[in-house]
């Protein structure tokens, strides 16, 4: 049984684009008839790859432009390596890019560090905004920080003297 397009009128929003005066670009978009021809472009030279680029296993092609500044390098290189193994959909695709992100903030202060350069970090990690609008929360934040940092200081000391024990 073979259907027309007048016969899906039963289903609500069915052809709710065929009326170009309700179509969002409308009385702007100058209508050519080109709309129709957007599969015979010619795709503009893409970008070259300078440096490592990780792309996703579900797309067979790089995209068109991306990002070179920071290549993937160190500890956290090797983590976003393994991670765009896994498809997209996964959690073992998000949670390693999210681990290596935290690695990569630590392997940035190392190499300021080993290049003389002391990092601010309480600028950097916005603590002046903070203490003047949330103040509250920077506290409570801290707190968490210190009281987490000690809990894991005596645990690995309780169990060093333990084990020396």
């Amino acid at each position: 049984m073979e259907q027309t397009p007048n016969e899906y009128s039963h289903i609500k929003g069915w052809g709710v684009d065929a009326d170009p005066k309700n179509e969002p670009t409308y009385p702007i978009k100058n209508y050519t008839g080109d709309d129709h021809q957007r599969l015979n472009w010619e795709r503009p030279p893409l970008q070259a790859v300078t440096v490592e680029i990780l792309k996703s296993n579900e797309r067979p092609n790089l995209s068109a432009v991306f990002g070179t500044s920071s290549p993937p390098s160190g500890l956290s290189g090797a983590i976003r390596r393994y991670a765009f193994k896994s498809s997209e959909s996964e959690y073992g695709h998000w949670l390693p890019l999210l681990l290596a992100d935290r690695i990569n903030v630590v392997e940035g202060i190392v190499d300021d560090l080993r290049q003389g350069h002391i990092p601010n970090i309480f600028a950097e990690k916005g603590w002046k905004a903070d203490w003047k609008y949330n103040r509250k929360g920077l506290v409570q934040n801290v707190l968490i920080g210190v009281v987490v940092t000690t809990a894991l200081v005596v645990l690995l000391n309780w169990k060093k003297k333990r084990l020396a024990a």
